[in-house]
């Protein structure tokens, strides 16, 4: 699933009268250059990946010896962006538009790309969270059942594995429910004084002068003044509050509703058949590009106009393969994203999404293998929960599920909730037929990190990438971002990244989401000069010429608690990415 990071910080919201805003989070009431993930920490005073220096001192007498495909396997991709179309990557084997399979791959008119999620009827836009899905699997099965009904060891595997999703959705709802109902308050306050002042977009000033019909009414526009500050301007604040309605109402109405299921009318594929690949149509731009164009900026945007941003990379074509919905992607359709990516000639494919449940992740780690087999790289984001990724489940992961995670797993169960049994049916229930619990008092402290499960078989050929912010200091590390001392390799910056979106427009957008696809372009651009890298090397190159930090950084830990550790605590390499330093390492590998 993509989130917009932006929208993290309205959790706060529910929490409407203590106005209780993360003390790490980085401001954003700051002007940055647009491209500043690209500039250099000592040169420009911005921790971004010394891009320019690169080219402006390394790079300047040579010339890349390859162009390099990067699928990006996303939520769609404008093809019409004038900062994407020199570099798109064009199936010149297939007639444009014909009807007509001409290279005989299994996809007609798959001109730059292909769109798993869709078909002659359309295009899936929505879908449900990986835990919905698996909760309707489950729920006929369980719901009924108790602590003394007769189960079999494998059932009682399987009822709490139900009864964890249970309480995983309810939280999720919860706050989901909540967040919206705040929104919807902020949304009426907005609404109002515009109508008011017959305008399409109020102004801070507006709102100030609004007289507030009760007292909710002013606590809203207390919240409203002090998100205007936190975003840096009212204008980014009302924009956020629009996009967080709009998010809201789709987790509510689609994500987290059991009920919604249009998957079999608009892909009309078996879904049951894991290994079926020839579905979909040749729509890569889909009813929602903005993340996947995003994304595709700041990989390979032109660096030989003058319009817009410049990308990392500077002989790169960008391979769009749509399988991410608003909602959480399938497995099915991720694994065969890869192996299309690999089989058309992508080098390395960038994978800005996840999920906290999987479903049929064989079919993905056989993709995985596919693609390692074949030479390609796979750059993935660690999400942006601010949770660590060594404890909690993050899919899809480099781990693959075999033999030996099995037999790990079996000796090293962790400690689990305390039973329960499912509540019975409310007169407010969530679909599911019941209201799900959150007993807060259940939640068990994280045992101490095992770090031999980190070398059971896992691909080599993938790296995993949480996200930096742009300044020097104990708040480095973006507040969203994902991190593990064994399961995140780098980090790179991904905080207010401006980039190209949909309309011919640039924006900026925060995650791992933007970290990634800087990493993806550092892989292209090294490969660009350096084609005869294997992707272990290039992995190997981009961890070892990291920037090393040294300083403490802040962060809140698994267990809530504001806590200061060294960098290499967060990640496997202690550093953020820099392009200066890889390609200067990469000239020695022979």
């Amino acid at each position: 699933m993509m989130m917009n990071v932006n929208l993290k910080k309205l959790t706060f919201l529910a929490f409407i009268l203590g106005l209780n805003f993360n003390v790490f989070a980085q401001s954003k009431n700051v002007q940055l250059p647009a491209n500043w993930f690209n500039l250099d920490l000592l040169e420009n005073g911005y921790f971004g990946i010394s891009t320019e220096k690169l080219y402006r001192e390394l790079l300047k007498d040579k010339k890349p010896k390859q162009n390099v495909v990067v699928a990006v396997i996303d939520g769609g991709v404008d093809t019409t962006h004038p900062d994407l179309k020199r570099v798109l990557w064009t199936n010149k084997k297939e007639i444009p538009g014909n009807g007509i399979d001409d290279d005989g791959n299994g996809y007609i008119d798959d001109i730059h790309g292909w769109n798993f999620i869709g078909s002659k009827k359309g295009n899936l836009e929505f879908d449900n969270l990986e835990l919905v899905r698996l909760l309707r699997i489950y729920t006929p099965k369980y719901q009924s059942t108790t602590n003394l009904t007769p189960l079999d060891s494998a059932q009682k595997e399987e009822f709490r594995f139900y009864k964890k999703m249970v309480g995983d959705f309810g939280k999720k709802y919860e706050d989901a429910s909540n967040t919206f109902s705040v929104l919807i308050a902020i949304n009426k306050v907005l609404d109002t004084v515009a109508r008011i002042n017959k305008k399409e977009i109020p102004t801070m000033d507006d709102v100030d002068r609004y007289k507030a019909d009760d007292e909710t009414e002013e606590q809203v526009k207390t919240i409203i003044r002090k998100g205007a500050r936190e975003d840096g301007s009212f204008e980014k604040f009302y924009k956020s509050i629009k996009e967080g309605y709009k998010q809201y109402d789709a987790m509510l109405k689609y994500n987290l509703n059991p009920k919604y299921d249009m998957r079999a009318e608009l892909v009309g594929d078996d879904y049951s058949n894991a290994y079926q690949k020839n579905y979909g149509n040749d729509d890569v731009k889909g009813p929602d590009a903005f993340h996947g164009t995003h994304v595709s900026g700041i990989i390979g945007a032109d660096r030989t106009n003058s319009i817009g941003i410049m990308g990392v990379a500077n002989q790169v074509s960008i391979m769009a393969i749509r399988v991410v919905p608003t909602g959480d992607e399938r497995d099915k359709d991720v694994a065969n994203g890869i192996r299309y990516a690999v089989d058309n000639g992508a080098k390395v494919i960038n994978m800005s999404f996840g999920k906290s449940y999987k479903w049929d992740k064989k079919a993905v780690d056989s993709a995985v293998k596919y693609a390692e087999l074949k030479g390609v790289l796979l750059v993935h984001a660690a999400g942006n929960d601010n949770q660590n990724n060594d404890i909690e489940e993050n899919f899809p992961n480099k781990f693959f599920d075999s033999k030996e995670a099995e037999a790990y797993k079996e000796a090293n169960k962790k400690p689990g909730k305390p039973d329960f049994t499912p509540p019975k049916p409310m007169a407010q229930n969530n679909g599911m037929g019941m209201r799900p619990p959150y007993d807060r008092s259940t939640i068990v402290k994280p045992v101490p990190v095992d770090s031999t499960k980190f070398n059971l078989p896992h691909a080599n050929n993938w790296i995993e990438v949480g996200a930096s912010a742009y300044k020097d200091d104990d708040n480095l590390k973006a507040s969203f971002s994902n991190y593990g001392k064994y399961s995140v390799d780098v980090f790179a910056p991904g905080f207010l990244i401006n980039s190209t979106v949909p309309n011919n427009k640039y924006e900026e957008a925060d995650g791992t989401s933007m970290a990634s696809p800087v990493v993806a372009g550092l892989a292209a651009l090294i490969l660009s000069y350096y084609p005869d890298l294997k992707p272990t090397q290039v992995r190997e190159i981009i961890m070892k010429s990291v920037s090393k930090v040294t300083r403490k950084i802040k962060y809140k830990n698994e267990r809530g608690e504001n806590t200061r550790v060294p960098f290499s605590e967060i990640c496997v390499s202690g550093g953020i990415v820099n392009a200066y330093n890889a390609l200067k390492l990469a000239e020695t590998y022979k």
